[in-house]
């Protein structure tokens, strides 16, 4: 039986690990080729390799490069439409962790870098693979990736949480300019996620982890698998009437207001 993304291509920043490769693999297993991008290039490599022997039936690809410098990301573009002949799905994940060191002691080149990768790194990838898309005239599928931290303030979070909240404004403008070329531009906010980060930063003492969970409704932190689902069914023609929103996965982390705990976690 032919997967829900079957025939399609989906072009994932930062792709190698993470959320990225969570992602990949949710759409890879519903069918579509992937195109791993990733600054590392071995590792972006070693990620399609990884693809082709799980979920065979496409030649899924590998391409590294910066998503903040224009002409890489021209030619980056341009190679795949080479070897694939389109792109159906974009997904925009490529990222950095933020630094968690006070504002005025952020050095100015912290808060560039990461409005760089995070901001512009996803305007520069959109608006280079859109032509494409209304090109062909057969629509397509834009995610980015939003946070938490871009819809409720997070002290110290300065650059990243700046640059998440532009990502959203972002997807809204393109998912109504797009709209008319059927062009779908949606964006996944993640709560607090346990990944490899996450650990090593609860076990630094710079994220009390069951503070976090009384402050979640579901009590629990979320996985790359919870995100990757997401972002497959917004990729997907279920949700072919989506369009210009974020949607948060985070446990109702954003929808609690009261001034108490929202989980009852046993001590």
């Amino acid at each position: 039986m032919a997967g829900e993304l079957a025939g399609r291509v989906a072009l994932i920043t930062g792709a190698a690990s993470g959320l990225g490769l969570a992602t990949a693999r949710a759409f890879a297993s519903e069918g579509a080729r992937i195109v791993i991008n990733d600054l590392r290039p071995d590792a972006a490599r070693a990620a399609a390799a990884a693809l082709r022997a799980d979920f065979p039936g496409e030649a899924h690809l590998a391409v590294a490069g910066d998503v903040s410098d224009e002409a890489v990301v021209t030619a980056m573009v341009g190679d795949i439409l080479a070897q694939t002949g389109r792109i159906d799905i974009l997904v925009n994940n490529a990222g950095m962790p933020d630094s968690f060191v006070p504002t005025v002691d952020q050095p100015l080149s912290h808060w560039q870098r990461l409005i760089d990768v995070h901001l512009t790194g996803t305007y520069l990838v959109s608006k280079t693979v859109a032509p494409g898309m209304i090109e062909r005239g057969e629509g397509g599928v834009i995610l980015n990736l939003n946070s938490i931290a871009g819809v409720v303030g997070l002290p110290v979070r300065t650059a990243y949480s700046a640059a998440k909240a532009g990502i959203g404004m972002l997807t809204r403008v393109l998912g109504c300019e797009w709209g008319p070329h059927r062009i779908r531009v949606n964006a996944v906010a993640p709560g607090y996620m346990m990944t490899p980060l996450t650990e090593k930063l609860i076990a630094e003492g710079k994220i009390d982890e069951k503070r976090i969970r009384r402050r979640t409704p579901m009590g629990q932190f979320g996985t790359a698998d919870d995100i990757a689902q997401a972002m497959l069914f917004l990729a997907s023609d279920r949700a072919r009437f989506i369009t210009g929103t974020t949607l948060p996965v985070d446990g109702g982390y954003m929808a609690w207001g009261a001034p108490s705990d929202a989980f009852p976690l046993e001590e």
